[in-house]
């Protein structure tokens, strides 16, 4: 049965855990702004999805080393894993955010192109596709762009053209997780940047309808990495649902002092 910790002094229960998951290519420097937000007052764990070339096995391990019940927020191919973590063990999720993601299947289109990207990797063209393909598609403009850009190169080439393959076919085979989201009833929150030309806001609408309960927020200049183009507002909002987290979670039954 899953616990919760508690202060000794007082009986209060501790915050619930909190898991971060990145995008593609990403390493912890994506949630930067939020993990010092978070992190003098909550467990925060930073969960990397660059072990295995399935979503089913990415789920796995990262469950295998998660805290026993958590808040779960991701981004992007973060959010694609959060699914399957939820379809896996529904049970073990406080609540779950999904930031700029897509819950469906992946269409023939962009399967295709990644044929041509990967075979680019492969090429020893890393470097070239992080900056001609992927990066254009990532930012809206503003006075930070370049300097996030930037970042999200370092962040690519830090994990390296194996990692690139892994989660590229992982992508590709995803299922479609839309019947788990319908199954969710714990506190949701549905982020969308404005601009985010690569996770539109269409699919967004798609979670929201999947997820009655949750809060969907449209974020304005930025777009598909708020986290870093809009800190201080995506950290508001995840702040907003953490503490509604913590509410609902502390009067379960499951949610015992230990």
């Amino acid at each position: 049965m899953p616990v919760r910790a508690c202060n000794e002094s007082s009986g209060i229960l501790a915050p619930v855990p909190l898991v971060f998951l990145p995008g593609m290519m990403c390493d912890v420097r994506l949630y930067t702004p939020q993990l010092v937000a978070f992190s003098p007052w909550r467990s925060v764990v930073f969960s990397p999805v660059s072990g295995a070339d399935s979503m089913a096995e990415l789920a796995r391990q990262i469950l295998a080393t998660a805290p026993p019940r958590f808040a779960l927020a991701g981004l992007s191919m973060g959010g694609i894993v959060a699914m399957e973590l939820v379809r896996q063990a529904p049970e073990r999720i406080a609540g779950l955010a999904l930031l700029d993601t897509n819950p469906l299947a992946e269409v023939e289109e962009v399967a295709a192109r990644r044929v041509g990207q990967l075979a680019r990797v492969a090429a020893g063209e890393l470097k070239a596709v992080m900056r001609e393909d992927m990066k254009p598609h990532y930012l809206t403009s503003g006075p930070r762009r370049n300097q996030i850009l930037d970042l999200c190169l370092e962040m690519a080439l830090a994990l390296g053209p194996e990692v690139f393959v892994r989660q590229s076919h992982a992508l590709r085979i995803r299922p479609d997780q839309t019947e788990t989201l319908r199954a969710f009833r714990a506190p949701a929150l549905i982020l969308c940047g404005e601009d985010d030309a690569l996770c539109p806001r269409s699919r967004h609408e798609l979670m929201a309808e999947l997820m009655p309960q949750a809060d969907f927020y449209v974020i304005p200049g930025a777009g598909h990495l708020p986290t870093l183009e809009q800190p201080d507002l995506t950290t508001r909002y995840l702040e907003q649902w953490l503490t509604q987290i913590d509410l609902e979670d502390g009067t379960n039954d499951h949610s015992t002092c230990y």
